[in-house]
């Protein structure tokens, strides 16, 4: 097939490399991609959020499927005007995508098809957050309604600080106070052709910049996949499910979550076609919603797509085409992926840019290891930061132990003058 893939990041560089180990040998371009995502896909010069743009450029060049990784280019139509001129495009249309584009849309959403989450009020003004800061308590969570690159987002005992996240967010639009909700966080992928869904295999990120969860919230600073630890949370299966602690909470989730959400939207006449993130948590009450959101995850496809064994093409064109009801759930293999993302000097407030790069060959020949650029560009002398977070890690290994150990071999051969980098990802499962 001729792929074009849509997006800038290394989540985009993860699905392109998936994409790129198929036996069927796709020819593979990318827009606007990266420097490291120039040496494993054709760069075409394309402004991935103009529906016309991209539309134009998949019909002169026979694309057999477009792939849009961020969010920007959902909420901006993209998908739906490829859709109108019968190009297959996994990614929601611009109603279905509102389901990451506003927290409230969601909310509503989930009540409406009941599905478990937290409380949540939405407010206008600073004195309509003070009146729910007091309604609901502390610790406070406190939401961007729209985008904000995962950094939209505070979870504080500070109701000063509270108040000032909401202050620094109400110009943009209303903000959600929501109820705070206690537990250990997973995320679990969905493919959905807007009336089935198939799972992938849970993950979970780490969103706050410095070790032992210190520090602000970022767009994540490391993920590892599969959780071991699933069995400790998860009731016992309902009749007919499996047994596996795992695919038990896959199939809970599947039956609870991504099924009556799937349904709502197309009952709203809002079909979702594309990959359904379901950020949870594992509550002493049971699982709920965090958020979803409505794109792979970043950076837990970087730890999902490299255990997959079906062919990634396959199921986003089944998607795309309306055909998952024909495709089994996906497989995955046993082994243990774990990703450490290299951020820059100042991430997240204030990203240092245009520093050099050094070691990338040296840590890609760690075994069982390979780089996801997030924001790379080539300069005179090699590759140079562009971003905040400049490059994932990837390791894989027969466990968590092997998987961890070679990712942190392979960071400590890279140079980046004031890189960052959490110590302790999946430090938890690896003993």
């Amino acid at each position: 097939m001729r792929i074009l893939v849509l997006g800038s990041g290394a989540r985009e560089h993860a699905i392109i490399l998936s994409l790129r180990s198929e036996e069927a040998g796709h020819e593979v371009f990318a827009a606007p991609g990266n420097a490291g995502i120039a040496r494993d896909a054709t760069i075409v010069e394309l402004d991935a959020n103009d529906p016309a743009a991209v539309t134009e450029h998949a019909n002169a060049h026979a694309i057999d499927l477009v792939v849009i990784g961020p969010e920007a280019p959902l909420v901006a139509g993209v998908a739906d005007a490829l859709r109108e001129h019968g190009i297959p495009v996994f990614g929601p249309g611009r109603a279905a995508a509102q389901l990451e584009g506003s927290k409230a849309f969601a909310k509503r959403i989930m009540e409406a098809a009941g599905v478990p989450t937290g409380r949540a009020v939405r407010a206008h003004s600073l004195a309509e957050v003070e009146a729910a800061l007091d309604e609901l308590g502390a610790p406070h969570v406190v939401k961007a309604d729209g985008l904000a690159a995962g950094k939209g987002v505070i979870v504080t005992e500070d109701r000063a600080a509270a108040l000032a996240h909401a202050e620094s967010y109400l110009p943009s639009g209303p903000i959600l106070v929501e109820e705070f909700l206690s537990g250990p966080e997973v995320s679990l992928f969905f493919l959905s052709d807007g009336d089935h869904v198939l799972p992938l295999s849970p993950a979970q990120d780490f969103k706050r910049l410095g070790d032992g969860d210190a520090g602000p919230n970022t767009g994540g600073m490391g993920a590892y996949s599969p959780l071991p630890w699933l069995g400790d949370h998860v009731a016992p299966a309902v009749e007919g499910e499996s047994s596996d602690p795992e695919e038990a909470f896959v199939d809970l989730v599947t039956r609870e979550v991504a099924e009556p959400v799937i349904r709502r939207l197309d009952e709203e006449g809002t079909p979702f076609i594309g990959l359904l993130y379901a950020g949870l948590i594992l509550t002493p009450q049971g699982v709920k919603v965090i958020e979803f959101n409505a794109r792979f995850g970043d950076p837990e496809t970087q730890v999902v797509l490299p255990r997959l064994l079906d062919p990634l093409s396959e199921l986003l064109l089944a998607a795309a085409s309306g055909n998952l009801e024909d495709r089994s759930r996906p497989a995955f293999s046993d082994s243990a992926a774990v990703t450490v993302v290299l951020a820059s000097e100042g991430y997240p407030e204030a990203p240092v840019t245009g520093k050099p790069l050094s070691g990338l060959d040296a840590a890609s020949a760690v075994d069982g290891v390979h780089l996801a650029h997030a924001a790379t560009a080539e300069s005179g002398d090699g590759l140079v930061a562009t971003g905040g977070r400049v490059l994932n890690v990837v390791a894989v290994g027969e466990d968590f132990a092997e998987a961890r150990d070679r990712a942190y071999r392979a960071l400590a051969e890279i140079g980046l003058e004031g890189g960052q980098f959490r110590t302790d990802i999946a430090a938890r499962v690896a003993d």
